[in-house]
Formats: structure tokens, sequence, C-alpha cells
């Protein structure tokens, strides 16, 4: 398979289109290896994680410049996301040292005296990691990284446009680890997925992606266990009292990181009535002011959609919407791979950009009366990922994180702040359970009981 650049279409790699046999295969070895695996100490699972920390700070400039170039990142947001990923990995060697379970209090109970016993955490087996292409490294990151710090062998599934981030730090952790303990696969998941799922071997199926998939997913995974973060459509509000100069800027990093690809993209503002006008002005001057090309140029703001389709649905997006009512504030043009970052207001209730996950350069501006008013359009949405607030009134503040139906609720900043300490997850279609290090590790792990009652000569 040839791995291309989506901007130029020039070849950056190449990579074996595997198959449903090298699946199983994989499994085979995944499998084989797990019990090694859930033997290595501590310090092997620390020292094989930070070991991968220090290849990236050594490589970082290489790493960057391969994400910009399979993937749809800037220059600058992929040598962020190389720190990240660094980030991500040290975390994960914490989390193993951090892995202890808990006592058990036996004598609470008449029929416990005597007796004492403790939980402790054990790794639920093979894991199956599938990443999407929008964050092509740190995202494996968050799979692989906290598979090692439980003690799970992982099989890794890397999108097929992005897949050599993937094999780049797969490599730099494999010889680490025993055999097996890192599996890669590259290739189509409609081919290399089913058999793995229909596999009762692969105890965990960690994935990040769209909701189609992920419905597919949970239909075919029976009883493996699932933790999915399948997207969203993040509202930001913005308050009468906020500080707007900030508000306005977050809000607009937020709506034009990876050209709306992310699944934390500011693709709803709800701005109150009094600070609506300001607010407006200062964004639809900031939306035409973004610089975008090529996305090895420093001065990029913001890249490339993955694909021309993907680039010609957003295009369409926009379209349908004025079609229907809405007004463009800015952007709407397309070149290509690249669209302009596009800012409407009046979109009407129904339409798919207030609704569903744009996964592009989309961000509709809305109108809030009070801070009911504001959570009750940001709550109209099955999805519930992150929401934020920007206000200076503590009451405000605590009405959102209260109200607000999402599995993050951001206050002053905008959606698309997260730090990859933090629990990651959402409500509704959003997904099932969390990720973030310390959440993934102990999602991959499950309590062994062991109770002792002692001889009564003891």
């Amino acid at each position: 398979m040839d791995v291309t650049d989506p901007e130029s279409g020039v070849l950056v790699g190449t990579v074996a289109r595997q198959t449903e046999v090298d699946a199983r295969a994989a499994l085979d070895r995944a499998s084989a290896a797990r019990a090694e695996v859930a033997r290595l100490p501590t310090q092997a699972r620390m020292a094989a994680l930070l070991a991968g920390v220090d290849a990236l700070k050594a490589a970082a400039e290489t790493v960057a410049n391969l994400i910009a170039s399979e993937g749809i990142k800037t220059i600058s947001e992929a040598r962020s996301e190389v720190q990240r990923a660094a980030e991500t990995l040290r975390l994960s060697a914490e989390a193993a040292r951090s892995l202890t379970g808990e006592t058990i209090r036996f004598d609470q109970y008449p029929t416990g005296v005597g007796r004492t016993g403790w939980a402790e955490p054990m790794p639920v087996g093979v894991v199956l990691g599938i990443t999407p292409f929008n964050d092509p490294l740190n995202l494996v990151a968050h799979k692989v990284g906290p598979a090692v710090a439980a003690g799970c062998p992982i099989i890794l599934k890397p999108h097929e446009a992005t897949p050599l981030s993937a094999l780049w730090l797969v490599e730099a952790l494999a010889e680490h680890l025993p055999k097996g303990a890192l599996e890669v696969l590259t290739g189509y998941g409609a081919e290399l997925v089913p058999p793995l799922l229909a596999d009762d071997r692969v105890r965990l199926v960690s994935f990040t992606g769209g909701l189609a998939t992920g419905r597919k997913i949970a239909a075919a995974a029976g009883l493996t266990r699932l933790v999915m973060e399948l997207g969203s459509n993040c509202a930001t509000i913005v308050m009468d009292d906020a500080d707007l100069d900030p508000a306005a800027d977050a809000c607009l990093s937020g709506a034009i990181a990876a050209a709306g690809q992310n699944c934390l993209h500011v693709q709803r503002i709800i701005a109150q009535r009094g600070i609506y006008p300001k607010l407006r002005a200062r964004l639809a001057d900031g939306f035409r002011g973004v610089v975008t090309g090529s996305k090895k140029d420093p001065q990029t703001q913001m890249g490339c959609m993955i694909d021309e389709k993907a680039a010609m649905r957003v295009e369409a997006m926009g379209r349908n919407a004025t079609n229907t009512g809405a007004t463009m504030l800015a952007g709407g043009a397309r070149d290509g791979v690249h669209c302009k970052p596009t800012l409407l207001e009046n979109v009407q209730g129904n339409d798919p950009i207030l609704c569903d996950e744009v996964f592009g350069p989309i961000t509709a501006l809305m109108m809030a009366d009070d801070i009911n008013d504001a959570i009750a359009q940001a709550n109209a949405t099955p999805f519930g990922l992150q929401a934020a607030i920007f206000t200076r009134r503590l009451d405000h503040a605590h009405r959102a994180v209260k109200a607000l139906d999402v599995g993050t609720v951001i206050v002053n900043d905008s959606t698309d702040y997260r730090l990859d300490a933090m629990p990651f997850g959402g409500t509704g279609l959003s997904g099932l359970g969390r990720e973030g290090v310390a959440s993934a590790v102990a999602s991959m792990t499950e309590p062994k009981l062991a109770s002792f009652r002692w001889p009564t000569s003891f």
C-alpha cells in the first residue's frame, strides 16, 4: 500500500496491505505472549516506555516531519504532537508504577473474623487498539502506553492513511519488550478487524474513530470489553461577563486545529446576547485572517483535509446550510483538499452542523438569552464529549458543570483543551468508558481477590 501526502500526492512510504491471515497470525503471537507480558516486572514495563520517550525526544523533528507528511497536521501541530506523545508514554510509565490494589476488611462481618485479603489488578489479556488519522502518533501512544503499563499484549490497527507514525513508535518500543507484546497490522479495518472481534482471545477493544464504525464494532464484539471514543459536536458558551479577547482567541484556535478534523473541534459557539455583536465581529475577522497553505510552512495555521472527498463533503455542508437560511460570515471556499475555515450564523435547528459531527473546519455561531438557554442549546445533540464556558461568574461556571451533559466541562478555555493525564470520554453517542492514561490502564486490568483464613493456632 502506498502512503501519500494528502496535500501534494507525493509518495511518503509503502507498507504491507495485510490480510485476515496476517490478523490471525498476529493474534496467535499476542496470545502466546500473554503470560510472559503479564509477568513483566514493573521496572521492565517502565524502562520500555521511558526508552520510547527518549527515542521520541532524540528524533523529534524527524517524527514531526513524518506526521506532517502522511497526514493533515501542519508542521507546528506535528511538533506539538510529538511532545504530547512523549508525555503520554511518560505518564504510562508512572501509571505502571502506581498500579496497586486494595486490602479488604473481612472482619467487618462476623463470618469474616480471622480472615484477611486483598484485590490485585491483573491484565485483562490481549488488547486490540484501533486509531484514526487525525492524531497518528499520540493516539497510538494512548493505546500502546497503557497496554504496556497494564501488562497486556496489544494488536494495533492504525488508520490506513497514516500508518507510518504508528510503525515508527512500535519499532521504538518493541525492541524493549517480549516478542508478541506489540503487534501492528497495516491495511484496511474492514478486512483486518472482523476476524479479531470474532475471536474470544481478544479481551478488550480500544477504538477511537467515527460513530458508524463504532456501532459495527459494538455489534460484533460480543462479550469483549469496549472502550470507544466516537466523536462529538462540541459547544463553547461565551457569557456576557467573559473576557472577550481570550474567549475569541481560544474559540478561533479550537475551530481550526487539525482543520476541524478533531473530536474536540469548536463546532458551535453559543454567545449570550450582550456579547454577541463584538464576538461575532472578532471571530469573523479572525476566521478570514487564518493562514492556510502548505503544511510544512511554519507560518501556516491550518492544514488540509485528509482527502478531496472529505473536503468536498465539508464544502457541501456549508453550502447546504446557506441554502436553508444560514449566513456565511467567513470561509466557504475550497481548493482541492484545502478548505477555508468557515463561520456561519443563523444555522437552522435541524441542520447536521448543529446535530452531528462535521469533522472539518465549520463552526456555527449562535445566540443565547441567558445561562439556561445556552446550556439547553449546548445539550441539543446526541453527542456529549466536551463542552466549555467562558465566564467570570462562579455561579455560571458551577451551573454549567452540573447541567452540561458531557464527559468534561472546560471553564475559561475552549472545548479543544485536553490534558493527556485527564480522564477522557463522553456521554450519549460520544462513546463508552474513559481513556486518558490512568483510566485506560484501569480498563485494561481486572481485580483478582485473595482471601486468607488464618489457622486457629497462628
